[in-house]
C-alpha cells in the first residue's frame, strides 16, 4: 500500500516553509514516527515523521524548495495498514530555532551547558553546509579572471531573512536612541567572592553577573514604568509585570527565551533559568512559547570582548540594556585616583514612547543598583 507524506499546518501566521533536508532517502527503510525531512518556517523547524513503517519510494520535493501546508513531500510504500496514522493526528515536533526576536546587536553567551548523554541534537543542525556547484548561471562573474572560484554564492535561509527584515523594520518603526553611562563594578565582584561558594554549595548554581543585573532592571522597572511599556497602535500598554528576555547565543544563531516574572525570581532562581536556557537552546528544546513576548531585554556584547555598542530594540518592546566588558580602568574616587573593573552600560529605547529624562534616569537607576547590590538583597 502507497501512503502520501503531506506538509502539516506549518504554524499560525505562516503560509509556508523551505525544506531544509531530508533525513531519509529513496529507497531506505523507516520506522514509524520516524523523522523523514526538516521544514523551515519563519519562527521553527518542523520535524516530519513518517506516519507508518515501510519504504521511502519516492521524494515529491528537493531540498531548499518552498512547500505549503498540504503539498505533498513523499510517498511511503507500506505493508502494515493499521498502523497507519494520520499526520493531521499525529504531532509535528517543533525545534526552537534562532527566531527573529529583532536582532539584538550583541549577544550573551551563556555557561557551557552540560551534554545529556541520552539526547543528541537535530540532525538538521549538524548537516554540512550546502555550495552550489562551482560552475552555472548562478555564479556572478565579475569579468575578473584572478577571482574566478573564489566566491561561493548560498540562499539566506528563512530564519536569516526573516531576523534581517524584523532589524529594518524596527530601525524604520521605532524611533531609537541609545543613552550611556559606566558602572563600577567592584561591590558586586566582592559580593560574589564573598559568598560565590555558599551558594554554589547551597543551590547548585554559579552565582553569575546576570541575576545582579536582571534584579537591577526588575528595581529600576518599578521606579520607571513607562520604559517597561509598549505601543499598540496608538495605545500605551502599561505591564504590570515584568517578563525579561536574555539573549542566548546557539550554534544557529541568536535566541531570546523570556524569564517570566522576574521581579519574583530569587537569585537562585534567575541563575537556574539562564543555564537552563542555555543548555537546552544549544539542542533547540526551547519551546516557542518560551521565545514569545517579553517586556524588557538583556543583552551581553562583553562576553565577546565589546566595549561599547548600541543594541536594537526587539519590537514591541521600547527597551533594551546592553552590558559590556568589563575592564580595569582609573577612575576618581574622593579626590584620588584608582583602578576599579568598569563597565559600560548601554540603553536603546523607543523615544516615541520613553522621554530622554526617563531614559536617563533609568540607567542611573539601574547603575546605583549594582553599586549598591546590598540593596537588591534587602528591597530597599
Amino acid at each position: 500500500m502507497k501512503i502520501e507524506i503531506k506538509a502539516p499546518e506549518l504554524s499560525e501566521s505562516v503560509a509556508s516553509g523551505t525544506l531544509l533536508a531530508w533525513r531519509k532517502q529513496e529507497g531506505d527503510s523507516v520506522q514509524r514516527d520516524e523523522t523523514l525531512a526538516d521544514i523551515e518556517t519563519d519562527k521553527v523547524i518542523l520535524e516530519i515523521p513518517a506516519s507508518a513503517s515501510g519504504v521511502l519510494e519516492r521524494i515529491a520535493v528537493a531540498e531548499g524548495a518552498t512547500v505549503n501546508a498540504g503539498d505533498l513531500l513523499a510517498v511511503l510504500e507500506v505493508s502494515d495498514v493499521e498502523g497507519v496514522v494520520s499526520l493531521e493526528k499525529t504531532p509535528v515536533k517543533q525545534v526552537a530555532a534562532p527566531v527573529p526576536a529583532a536582532g539584538q546587536s550583541e549577544k550573551v553567551e551563556m555557561p557551557a551547558p552540560v551534554a545529556e548523554p541520552s539526547r543528541s541534537p537535530p540532525k538538521s543542525e549538524v548537516l554540512p553546509e550546502k555550495r552550489l556547484p562551482d560552475d552555472g548561471p548562478h555564479k556572478q562573474r565579475l569579468g575578473v579572471q584572478s577571482r574566478e572560484g573564489r566566491e561561493t554564492r548560498t540562499p539566506m535561509s528563512r530564519l536569516r531573512q526573516r531576523v534581517a527584515e524584523r532589524l529594518v523594520a524596527a530601525q524604520q518603526t521605532a524611533a531609537i536612541l541609545t543613552t550611556f553611562n559606566e558602572v563600577n563594578m567592584q561591590p558586586v565582584n566582592e559580593l560574589r567572592q564573598r559568598y560565590k561558594a555558599e551558594f554554589e554549595t547551597r543551590h547548585g548554581i554559579k552565582l553569575g553577573y546576570m541575576s545582579f543585573f536582571v534584579r537591577a532592571v526588575c528595581d529600576a522597572l518599578r521606579q520607571f514604568p513607562i520604559v517597561n511599556a509598549s505601543i499598540d497602535g496608538e495605545d500605551i500598554v502599561h505591564h504590570d509585570y515584568y517578563d525579561i528576555g536574555i539573549a542566548v547565543s546557539t550554534p544557529r544563531g541568536l535566541v531570546v527565551p523570556i524569564l517570566r516574572d522576574a521581579e519574583r525570581l530569587s537569585f537562585a532562581e534567575i541563575e537556574k533559568g539562564i543555564a537552563d536556557f542555555a543548555a537546552r537552546a544549544q539542542t533547540g528544546a526551547i519551546s516557542i512559547d518560551e521565545l514569545t513576548g517579553g517586556t524588557f531585554s538583556i543583552t551581553n556584547g562583553g562576553v565577546f570582548g565589546s566595549l561599547l555598542s548600541t543594541p536594537i530594540l526587539n519590537p514591541p518592546q521600547s527597551g533594551i540594556l546592553g552590558m559590556h566588558k568589563i575592564q580595569e580602568r582609573p577612575v576618581a574616587e574622593n579626590g584620588q585616583v584608582v583602578i576599579r573593573p568598569m563597565m559600560y552600560l548601554a540603553l536603546s529605547y523607543d523615544h516615541r514612547l520613553i522621554d530622554g529624562r526617563d531614559a536617563v534616569q533609568f540607567l542611573v537607576a539601574v547603575k546605583a543598583a549594582l553599586e549598591a547590590p546590598e540593596r537588591l538583597l534587602l528591597d530597599v
